[in-house]
């Protein structure tokens, strides 16, 4: 089981960056702190439709995969078997 929980945080560590890396990614819908950082500035650098539901995609699926790693370590150190 200390294999698991081993891969299970380096999994949740990954995750965890790449989820950051991805929400910073988004483009700004206004009116919140993307404003206040320049995201409210129109550019024509903005991502098309089909690579922004890609990178929706790609949000929703790591963000899965770090909730079970979540859930994963919580049931393990809740059942003493971390």
């Amino acid at each position: 089981m200390l294999i698991l929980n081993i891969v299970l945080i380096v999994l949740l560590v990954i995750t965890s960056l790449l989820l950051t890396l991805f929400i910073l990614l988004h483009k700004g819908r206004g009116g919140g702190l993307s404003d206040m950082f320049g995201g409210g500035v129109t550019s024509s650098l903005g991502s098309s439709g089909v690579a922004e539901r890609n990178l929706n995609r790609l949000t929703v699926i790591v963000s899965l995969v770090w909730a079970v790693c979540i859930v994963g370590l919580g049931l393990m150190s809740r059942l003493g078997l971390a």
